[in-house]
């Protein structure tokens, strides 16, 4: 699964001179937190966030006047809120490198642009997360598995030939990091098998059943 079949394309963007109002306005409008800002070409300038525009915003506690506040907002653009250094990705990745990419940069979205740096969609951390539930086999009926098995070559064939021996159907699968003991945890969803009779069947293979539930 790559970046472009997971992010919002077209992108909603907008200019340096977009007013600060207007571009708070749109994100309020369309619910979501951040806006790409891009030259008339479409080539990538910057990012402002919602954050952004609300720090931008005058405190309740100013001591200008209502007509103060509106004149000064009035001249205020993207341009002087924005951030130049934005971290970006391709629509040819693939889209547990855009996860990685947010997490190691703490961020919860990010423009994806092509070889000319033209923006072509935004793919957010609920992006992601749909694709993460997706990939677990969430809302599908049958069997989770949490299991600790020996870290190496044959392991999933060992599984799979086992579980097909039961008639069972693999939905999904996830591994997870390997243990100072050599075990790697593996979560696995079936369909198909009663739940002791997978249990057992695993087991019998010398792996660790960690945690099993009808879902």
């Amino acid at each position: 699964m790559f970046v472009r079949n997971r992010m919002t394309a077209p992108a909603i963007t907008v200019t340096p001179e977009t007013p600060f109002q207007e571009a708070l306005k749109l994100m309020q409008e369309r619910h979501f937190r951040r806006l790409p800002i891009v030259d008339r070409t479409g080539k990538l300038l910057g990012m402002v966030s919602e954050r952004d525009l609300l720090h931008a915003a005058p405190s309740p506690a100013t001591s200008l006047s209502v007509w103060e506040m509106n004149y000064l907002l009035s001249k205020l653009t993207v341009e002087q809120l924005m951030t130049k250094k934005v971290v970006t990705v391709s629509p040819d990745e693939p889209v547990e490198e855009a996860a990685r990419l947010m997490v190691e940069h703490t961020i919860g979205g990010m423009p994806v642009i092509d070889q000319d740096r033209r923006v072509v969609g935004v793919i957010t951390e609920t992006d992601i997360f749909k694709a993460f539930v997706e990939m677990l086999g969430s809302g599908q009926p049958g069997v989770r598995v949490m299991l600790s098995v020996p870290a190496g070559k044959g392991t999933l064939a060992r599984l799979a030939t086992a579980i097909a021996n039961l008639d069972g159907n693999i939905l999904s699968v996830g591994t997870f990091a390997t243990d100072d003991t050599g075990h790697a945890r593996l979560l696995i969803k079936v369909a198909g098998v009663r739940m002791q009779q997978l249990v057992d069947t695993l087991e019998g293979l010398g792996d660790h059943v960690l945690d099993v539930r009808e879902v």
